[in-house]
């Protein structure tokens, strides 16, 4: 390697985020021995490269468990993951473990753990990341899904690896997804590293409420009674629908992990809590 790419590949690294950097499986290089290989599209930032959306048309069916497990009817591997996912509860913890590229642009890959209810739902949720160095927009997901299709009509309240949460919706099949996102941070209030002179914040649970045709997210920052973020969402689901929890790594051959507890699930408005 000449002196000129030594530069130029250490000037890419330098421009990476750290986590891209650090964390195995954002490129086929760092993968683990023996991973499936996914398409180039499919894998996150690295050097020379960044995620785009997949090709139009691209499409891959859902694997789908119907055995129940806690509040839940079945679970399955939206979008068919190359990684398979799995779903535990135990002693009032959900451990959902998965890969997948993301669950963003117009079809998704995630672990979800799911009930079909209609009308009106309130679902919330404690979130904690056993792996402290996943991939930085890693989601913990609370969804409320048409169908089980990779480019379903949804609702989804996030909270990314990152402390980032968000509300996000999928106005129509294969349509785009579009949020609002939101990162608190603190001079002072919180504990932790500062970036920027601020401590972020990672809130402690998070919710979604269904309303008729309109969705609101709900946080709890830190133990207090959770609370409303942002104006409420219109979108119009035909029940039954699917409801629950999930979980992607964003990375597309490599799984991490999530704990979702305290999980809250009614079909009723206004229960969140």
């Amino acid at each position: 390697m000449t002196h000129r790419m030594i530069a130029l590949a250490a000037c890419l690294m330098a421009a990476l985020p750290a986590a891209a950097q650090e964390v195995p499986g954002t490129s086929p290089a760092n993968s683990a021995p023996g991973a499936p290989t996914a398409p180039d599209w499919a894998y996150p930032d690295y050097p020379g490269h960044r995620q785009v959306a997949p090709p139009a048309g691209f499409h891959r069916p859902s694997r789908v468990e119907d055995t129940p497990i806690g509040l839940f009817d079945g679970q399955a591997d939206v979008g068919g993951a190359l990684v398979p996912g799995q779903g535990t509860f135990q002693d009032g913890r959900y451990t959902i473990t998965s890969a997948g590229y993301n669950m963003w642009y117009g079809r998704d890959e995630f672990r979800f753990l799911w009930k079909k209810m209609s009308g009106d739902v309130s679902l919330a949720a404690d979130v904690t990341f056993p792996n402290p160095v996943g991939y930085g927009d890693r989601k913990a997901l609370l969804v409320i899904r048409q169908s089980l299709d990779d480019d379903a009509p949804e609702m989804v309240v996030g909270l990314h690896g990152t402390g980032m949460f968000h509300i996000a919706w999928r106005p129509a099949k294969g349509a785009e997804m579009v949020d609002m996102e939101y990162k608190v941070g603190s001079r002072g209030a919180l504990k932790g590293e500062a970036v920027g002179g601020l401590v972020t914040l990672h809130p402690q649970r998070i919710g979604i409420e269904k309303t008729g045709d309109a969705f609101t997210l709900w946080v709890s920052e830190q133990g207090e009674p959770m609370h409303p973020y942002g104006a409420p969402i219109p979108l119009k689901l035909t029940g039954p629908f699917y409801a629950g929890i999930g979980f992607v790594s964003h990375l597309p051959t490599t799984a991490d992990t999530a704990v979702l507890s305290k999980v809250t699930l009614e079909n009723a408005a206004g229960r969140v809590r």
